[in-house]
């Protein structure tokens, strides 16, 4: 699981940081930017947390 969880939060901040940069571009309005960049951000504070946690105890 970790694997997949480091590839969706991969996923994730790139869906959280390339609208704003269409939108700096010109090719995307900034409402669509703002929910695009929603569903990144928690997306990523989902997936983040599966992989970067605290080591298990042994």
């Amino acid at each position: 699981m970790g694997a997949t969880a480091k590839m969706v939060s991969a996923i994730a901040l790139v869906v959280t940081i390339v609208p704003s940069l269409l939108v700096f571009l010109g090719a995307l309005g900034i409402e669509p930017m703002k929910w695009i960049a929603l569903v990144g951000t928690i997306a990523w504070f989902i997936a983040t947390p599966m992989w970067m946690g605290r080591d298990k105890a042994s």
